[in-house]
Order: structure tokens, then sequence, then C-alpha cells
């Protein structure tokens, strides 16, 4: 969305509000919890067990930041070089900067105690509901593995256990599936925090996806002042290489690859993958002329939203799982094998 060709800038400030309302509370409707799973076509759910924050959510929050950013936080001045680029838009770095130090801060030091959650308890034979307090023992300080990570205590404590994403990706690790990397029973000795709750989109991880964002529009500032095929491939390329490289190097010093955690290597490194990506299209499509080629994903650009909801919520598995041969269990998706 331009923001430049609004009348004003407090119109251009409600129309970023109002868009990122929309996607939050399409997410919170799609990701939530009230279209139920493929092997469950149930609709509706419980208001106490809602999960709060999903992939729109966080969407949401970042294309606000960094609306408002593109909107209230830039120069006035004309560019002429990437000095002068730089500063039109140092604000929004500064921005940046101050997030990701919120995000270290919070993520290497905040203290996180031992921590207790609820299963439901399943018994052969027994018609009662009963749950099991299962303990975590944390009591540690910049953790950033499974169970004891700050990401995880500010989700808990300001969403609610309730209400994170019940399935996590750690439930498929080797330490809580006999069936690696799949899901499976728990081994033996699996940890405690095996079947807890965690959200891969939540609050403070939200923060880093938020500068993967200022990245992004940094990138969009470099079509717009420059327009020279040359001068926008190197600065892409120079910026995209710098990040990449930022990433490894933290990774090599033990600060991680980690999505669930969206740590700040992560950032950097799927934000230089990106750019290196952008650039390869931009030479095939505008320099060489090869739209063709790109037709497919120009036409994906343009409908990003509908295709999500249909695929990633499932709406087009459910849809087909919908409709069988005398039997629910006879439809295409178990002939198939997506619905076991």
């Amino acid at each position: 969305m331009s923001f430049a060709v609004l009348p004003s800038q407090f119109v251009a400030t409600r129309k970023a509000l109002i868009r990122s309302l929309k996607l939050l509370l399409l997410g919170l409707f799609l990701q939530g919890g009230f279209i139920h799973g493929l092997n469950n076509l149930t609709y509706g759910i419980d208001v106490e067990k809602i999960r709060l924050m999903g992939i729109l959510q966080r969407i949401a929050i970042a294309y606000l930041v960094v609306a408002l950013c593109e909107i209230w936080l830039k120069g006035n001045h004309n560019v002429s070089s990437e000095l002068s680029m730089i500063k039109k838009y140092r604000f929004h770095w500064v921005v940046a900067f101050v997030i990701t130090t919120i995000y270290l801060s919070l993520l290497y030091g905040l203290y996180v105690p031992d921590w207790e959650y609820q299963i439901l308890k399943e018994d052969q034979g027994s018609t009662l509901t009963t749950f099991l307090n299962l303990k975590v023992k944390c009591g540690v300080r910049g953790h950033t593995g499974p169970g004891c990570n700050a990401v995880g205590m500010l989700d808990r404590m300001f969403l609610g256990i309730q209400h994170l994403y019940r399935k996590p990706v750690y439930a498929r690790t080797k330490q809580c599936s006999i069936n690696y990397p799949n899901n499976g029973p728990l081994p033996p000795d699996a940890p405690s925090w095996c079947q807890a709750p965690f959200d891969p989109e939540g609050l403070l991880s939200s923060l880093m996806a938020t500068v993967t964002c200022l990245v992004g529009l940094h990138y969009g500032h470099i079509i717009i002042h420059f327009k020279d095929h040359k001068k926008r491939l190197n600065q892409w390329i120079l910026r995209s290489f710098c990040l990449l490289m930022l990433g490894l190097a933290l990774n090599l010093f033990g600060m991680h690859l980690n999505k669930p955690l969206y740590t700040l290597s992560y950032m950097c490194v799927t934000s230089g993958a990106s750019g290196f990506l952008l650039s390869a299209i931009y030479l095939m499509v505008d320099v060489y002329g090869y739209k063709r080629a790109s037709l497919v994903l120009e036409w994906m650009g343009i409908h990003a939203l509908p295709i999500y909801v249909l695929i990633a919520c499932n709406l087009v598995f459910l849809i087909i799982h919908g409709f069988y041969w005398k039997n629910p269990i006879n439809n295409l998706l178990h002939l198939i094998g997506i619905g076991k």
C-alpha cells in the first residue's frame, strides 16, 4: 500500500490501523481454532482456549509498525546517493536498533523460573476427565532451548498458556518423539516440556519479525530512489551479503538460527537470503525480460492473502474432506494419505 498518494499523514495512519485490525481479526478467526483440523470437521471453539497469536496476527503487528515508520519517520530531503538515502530513513534504523536491543535484552536477560502446566490424562476404560500436572524445571537466564526460554515465558505470562499453540514444532524432535522427525509417542525419558503449548508466533519473537519487515521496506526504498538496474542490484547484493554473513557469524559464535524464537541470527540469514532471491528474480524479469517464467509468481503475489487462507489454513483440504462416499473415511484426502 502506497501512503504517498494519500492526502495526509493522519488519513494514512487511519488506513494502516484499519488494515492491521482486519488482518488481526482474520488471523484470530482462522488460526484461533474456529475451523478445526482435517480429522475433526466441526466448527467453533471455547473462547477460554482460543489461540491469540498466529501468522496473520504477526503480520498485522509488523505491518502496523513499519507503516507508521514510513508515514511519520522519514526525512523530506531528496535522495541522490546511498548516504542521502540512509540519512532520509535514519529513524527507521533507529527503530530497528531499539526493537533489536529490547528483544536481545529480554531474551538473554530475563530469569525463567520453574513452571507448571496441565494435560488431559487418558485412562483406559475410564469416562472421567482427569488432568495431569507437569512441572518444567528451569531456573535459568538466557536459555534458548525448548521449555526454558524467555519467549515462551512472556507468552505464558501475558497471553496465558491456554491461549498458546498446542502443537509446537519441538514435539517432533528426537527428545519428544520416537518417530523423529515425525510426530509420535513420547520416549520413556522424554523431558517434561514435550507436551507443553508454545506459540511460534508469540509476542517477543514478533519483535524480530518486525525488523525483518523494516529490512524489506529498505529494499523497496532502493527501487523508489534508484532507477538504474546496476545500482539497484549492487545495493541489494551488498546488503544481503552483509546480513547473511552477520547471521552466519552470530550462529557460529553461539546465537543459533532458531525460527520459533526468531533469533537475530535467523532474522539476518533469512533477510539476506530473501535479498539474494529478490536480486535473482529482478535480474531475470526486469533486466533480461523473462516475464513468462514469473507469471505464476506474479499471480501468487497479487492473490497472496486468499491463497494463504485457502491453503495454509487448510480450507481447501477441509472442503475436499467434506465430500465422501457413503462413509466419512472414504474421501479423497484419506485415499492419497493427507488426512491420515
